[in-house]
């Protein structure tokens, strides 16, 4: 019996120039090569919901980065053409199915201690993961982006948060910032404490 094969992933593929692609349906349940935890969208999915049923993630950064994987797909593969037997709605899914886009959505960049606390903070963090992943799977010459996507965004967390604070009167500016951050914390202790008690 064979334990392990070897080749390139549905992104090396399309970097290389191939035309013919892996089928969407192969993609979304994991009959496809790739690095461990990416390549069954549909397990990553019901984690993704179950994370969000338990409220232990906000939706908001998982549902911009898909978004915007999506929309600048749609856009860029409407303007160039598909590839191969692909229209560009079909590439447009490609890209949220292939690599470490649904993986990186729901488990990396909803980390409460490198992502935004305010909810348009959170916004725009999930609409910038998603515009760096494409700028590099698209015009750079390495096949993904989602991990340098979420570091680059991580870098800019604390402008973020510094721009998204709303403004209570009669409360000084570092006194806000320290109430947002112990709230911050005590949702990270509480989603710890949850999942403990559940294992």
């Amino acid at each position: 019996a064979v334990d392990a094969t070897t080749g390139a992933t549905p992104l090396g593929q399309l970097a290389d120039g191939a035309t013919q692609l892996p089928a969407l349906s192969d993609m979304f349940l994991g009959n496809i090569g790739g690095a461990l935890g990416e390549t069954c969208t549909l397990a990553i999915l019901i984690g993704g919901i179950f994370l969000i049923a338990t409220k232990i993630i906000s939706p908001i950064i998982p549902c911009c980065f898909i978004g915007t994987v999506f929309l600048f797909s749609l856009i860029y593969y409407g303007i160039t053409g598909g590839v191969g037997d692909y229209n560009a709605f079909q590439m447009a899914l490609f890209q949220i199915l292939a690599g470490g886009c649904m993986f990186g959505a729901f488990f990396c960049a909803t980390d409460y201690v490198t992502s935004p606390i305010m909810e348009r903070g959170k916004v725009v963090f999930g609409i910038g993961c998603g515009l760096v992943t494409m700028i590099i799977r698209l015009f750079c010459s390495y096949p993904e982006g989602v991990s340098f996507a979420i570091l680059f965004m991580n870098i800019l967390t604390p402008l973020i948060d510094r721009w998204s604070e709303r403004s209570f009167y009669g409360i000084a500016k570092k006194e806000r910032m320290e109430k947002k951050q112990k709230k911050a914390e005590e949702k990270a202790a509480e989603s710890l404490e949850k999942g403990g008690s559940k294992a």
